[in-house]
């Protein structure tokens, strides 16, 4: 079990599912992080979540549909080059959350998904020389088969608990959403 040691311990289980958060620079300032000690880990990560969901300030350069766009398709490319198996996703527009089977260590995968959407996203953006992603990210190796359950919602589910849409289907920069938009074209051209 490597453990890789930054700002947060990052544990990975080699076969086992990951969870992975990770945000938009400047997204979470450290005056709002929640209190040491009072929380645990996950309620910790709940907390910053709902912060992250009803933030009013910050920057929310993900609400962009180009921008949005730029990193499902890397997330989908990250597929394609053998990097990790994709379960589940959400971009929200200040953060990302994904559920994978990594193939190659989360490290070098995240380094390789974050620099290509900030690269792309900031020349989209006209900006240069900014960070656009926090370093750090967050992950969770996933436990059993239902913890694997809860997330899978927790992540399909984020667009509606934020209230942006009432069903997971609605939401268009998400699996969930992803899969409905991609199921009606399917039906489109197939009744054609």
């Amino acid at each position: 079990m490597p453990i890789q040691q930054r700002r947060l311990p990052h544990v990975y289980i080699e076969g086992k599912a990951l969870f992975v958060t990770w945000s938009l620079h400047g997204s979470m300032p450290a005056s709002r992080y929640p209190p040491p000690g009072k929380l645990s880990a996950g309620q910790a990560f709940v907390w910053v979540d709902r912060y992250l969901d009803t933030a009013e300030s910050g920057p929310t350069y993900l609400r962009r549909p180009e921008i949005a766009r730029i990193v499902i398709d890397s997330l989908y490319t990250g597929v394609q080059l053998g990097h990790y198996e994709l379960h589940a996703f959400v971009v929200m527009s200040n953060h990302v959350h994904m559920l994978i089977d990594a193939l190659i260590h989360p490290s070098q995968l995240m380094r390789s998904l974050k620099g290509a959407t900030a690269r792309e996203a900031n020349r989209v953006l006209g900006r240069t020389g900014e960070p656009f992603w926090q370093k750090e990210s967050y992950d969770h190796w996933v436990r059993d088969d239902a913890e694997f359950e809860r997330i899978w919602a927790y992540i399909e589910n984020n667009p509606v608990k934020a209230g942006l849409v009432t069903s997971p289907e609605e939401y268009p920069w998400s699996s969930a959403g992803v899969e409905t938009s991609l199921d009606a074209a399917h039906t489109s051209v197939c009744a054609t």
